[in-house]
């Protein structure tokens, strides 16, 4: 019973060894001393020596570990929190100034100048556009004015043009008109004598048929005379 109790505590000290070598670091090996290690306890300490029970129950029964806070709300990591958030935030700010920034002002710069750029090519195509609708305008007006000439100079050249043959045919016609009636006039001064002479001798004849006598001719010609002077 005695040599049962010593190897389970042998047995127990053993994994309570190999436990606690596993759990910490291996440690540089020590020089082994000349003298020989000193022998395991005799049956004399075994009254001494847990019990294979009180072992399991030490072994079983042993508190895993306390549980602390959560790392990041545990006061006693806040100063290296600090130092840490400082490093960081410091050396992000380094890059953000040293790296990134550079190129957003880099880019912004250039889409400053582009826009300012097609601003300022925007503004010279309308002045050319203002310019040519300008002179468009002034040329249209021009047109419209010589056109306005041209109709004007042409309307006044037709109605001199024919006011001229007006006059022309007016003057044909009144010419054509003076002698016709220089014609009319003429037969009927031809026309008038011709009558006298058939009136005188119509009368001679009405007188001899009435009285038997010829009269004379100035007798006859003097009251033909008379008869168209009334």
């Amino acid at each position: 019973m005695t040599f049962f109790l010593d190897s389970g505590s042998q047995m127990t000290w053993l994994v309570t060894s190999a436990s606690a070598q596993e759990a910490a670091p291996p440690a540089p090996a020590a020089p082994q001393p000349d003298s020989a290690p000193p022998p395991p306890p005799g049956p004399e300490a075994a009254p001494h020596a847990p019990s294979p029970t009180d072992a399991t129950h030490s072994a079983v029964g042993a508190p895993e570990g306390h549980k602390g806070p959560f790392p990041p709300f545990d006061t006693h990591t806040f100063p290296s929190q600090i130092f840490w958030f400082v490093i960081c935030f410091g050396a992000l700010y380094l890059l953000m100034k040293r790296l990134v920034v550079p190129q957003i002002a880099e880019i912004v710069e250039g889409r400053a100048a582009k826009i300012a750029g097609d601003i300022s090519e925007a503004q010279r195509l309308r002045l050319q556009s203002d310019t040519a609708l300008s002179a468009y305008e002034k040329a249209l007006a021009d047109a419209r004015a010589s056109s306005h000439q041209i109709a004007q100079a042409a309307t006044d050249k037709a109605k001199a043009e024919a006011d001229a043959r007006r006059h022309a045919i007016e003057a044909e016609l009144a010419a054509k008109l003076a002698d016709a009636e220089s014609r009319i006039g003429a037969i009927k001064t031809k026309a008038l004598a011709d009558v006298g002479a058939i009136a005188e001798e119509a009368a001679g004849a009405v007188v001899h048929a009435l009285i038997g006598q010829q009269p004379s001719p100035e007798e006859v010609s003097a009251a033909v005379s008379t008869v168209r002077g009334s």
